[in-house]
């Protein structure tokens, strides 16, 4: 099966970015470097294509109902202009993706956009729709991944880049808000979030003004090996790795998003998660440094000082901010909190490490 290719594949190719596999889709992975670009994003500015992610618009009298009940966090609370982050389980409460809703500014065309991980989009349209079907709700669900274009512009200094940009009023935005406007001319969806931690913008704009809007933004490209990095530091999620319905089933509460649940909502595994909210949970995502020298990579296995195993690594990278090997791993709750003494066995070697909470930095 053949990859799918962003409206920007050409001038990354003309750029000399490195390309690979990611949800199907073929993404640069690096431009210069990652640890430049992942520099260039703490210190400064960068942008990111992020034309893998998915968007589905919800419109029509009962959007917000369908919506609602698909989604873990509150939908209801959303006024025309704002987004929250959500979990989205099934039945059991396990997490099949995490995503950004957002209930779009009054003079756009639909009222819903939620926003599935690379890969996902089609699966997230159909439970939609079929959902939709099965309770009977009117509602017009659509897939539009392949009408818009991503672009994330992230770092200390994106709001001032964007403002030459564009005349939609950036400092009145609100974390997690979104307004629509023209960016270089192009009429776009400008949201104020992003996965970095850095103060940033995600702009939506049509997929055939990709190019228009990318090459405005003036400062460096960076791929998806920085932008990895950098969630990583915060301790963000990682759809595929740090929690999959199938390879690594977990909970909201136990990926420690379970702010994200409003179990005085009705949605899909509602019930499942009120019972394991009220019993506590047995493991939990948490942060880990090594103490010796090497890298933690996904899949690694953690264990006690004695070298009883007691979980494994999800994510792991050498950070480039702190100069320090970091990861994220599913352990036992009575191992969570931060100073614990734990073993990271590193191509077959346990090297000594210790919890921490995430995020890695400060910001």
């Amino acid at each position: 099966m053949s990859l799918r290719t962003p409206p920007l594949s050409g001038v990354h190719e003309e750029a000399g970015a490195s390309m690979t596999d990611f949800g199907g889709w073929e993404m640069p992975v690096e431009f210069e470097s990652i640890r430049e670009e992942h520099a260039t994003v703490r210190s400064a500015v960068g942008k990111f294509d992020v034309s893998h992610m998915g968007e589905v618009t919800v419109d029509g009298p009962e959007a917000e109902r369908l919506t609602q009940r698909l989604t873990t966090n509150d939908v209801a609370a959303l006024d025309p202009g704002e987004a929250q982050y959500a979990a989205i389980t099934d039945g059991d409460g396990v997490m099949l993706d995490d995503t950004v809703v957002y209930r779009l500014p009054a003079e756009a065309d639909d009222e819903f956009l939620f926003v599935p991980n690379a890969g996902h989009d089609e699966e997230m349209a159909e439970r939609w729709t079929s959902h939709r079907e099965q309770w009977g709700l009117d509602a017009t669900v659509t897939n539009r991944t392949t009408e818009y274009a991503m672009i994330a512009l992230q770092g200390p200094d994106a709001p001032d880049l964007l403002a030459e940009r564009t005349d939609i009023r950036l400092a009145e935005m609100d974390r997690f808000g979104v307004e629509r406007g023209p960016v270089a001319g192009v009429d776009s969806l400008v949201a104020r979030t992003g996965y970095t931690g850095e103060r940033g913008f995600e702009i939506l704009c049509p997929w055939d003004a990709a190019e228009t809007v990318w090459t405005a933004l003036e400062c460096p490209p960076c791929g998806l090996g920085a932008r990895d990095t950098l969630r990583l530091e915060m301790g963000f999620l990682l759809s595929g790795q740090d929690f999959d319905p199938e390879d690594e089933p977990r909970t909201p509460y136990e990926a420690g998003i379970g702010w994200t649940v409003k179990l005085d909502t009705e949605f899909v595994g509602r019930d499942a998660l009120e019972q394991q909210d009220a019993e506590g949970i047995t493991e939990k995502l948490v942060g880990i440094e090594l103490v010796d020298r090497g890298i933690p990579r996904h899949g690694y296995e953690v264990q006690t000082p004695d070298g009883e195993s007691i979980g494994h690594v999800t994510s792991g990278t050498m950070s480039p901010t702190l100069g320090e090997a970091i990861a994220l791993a599913y352990l036992p709750v009575e191992y969570r909190d931060p100073g614990t003494s734990l073993r990271v066995v590193v191509r077959g070697e346990p090297k000594k490490a210790r919890t921490r909470a995430p995020p890695f930095i400060d910001r």
